[in-house]
């Protein structure tokens, strides 16, 4: 039997310049986390949040063109809809 163990991830130093409003937010808002533990959550909160409203854009695109008289387009539509409620 194989076991694996799971490894932390991987972090990179890198340098970004932060207006000092957005760094004084940070400082506020970071509780007993790190500085960079907050920028971290703050860019992945950011990055699904950007993720999910391209997918939105997506959506309407593609239901953009369906016709509003036709009641199956209309129900999948709506099916579309609460599934990816769900998955949120």
């Amino acid at each position: 039997m194989v076991t694996t163990t799971m490894s932390p991830p991987v972090r990179k130093n890198r340098s970004f310049s932060l207006d000092a409003d957005v760094l004084d937010q940070v400082e506020r808002t970071k509780g007993s986390s790190s500085t960079s533990e907050r920028v971290n959550q703050l860019l992945k909160y950011a990055l699904a949040m950007e993720h999910r409203a391209r997918v939105d854009r997506e959506i309407m695109d593609f239901f953009a063109d369906a016709s509003e008289d036709r009641k199956e387009r209309r129900a999948f539509q709506t099916a579309a809809f609460k599934s990816l409620a769900r998955e949120e």
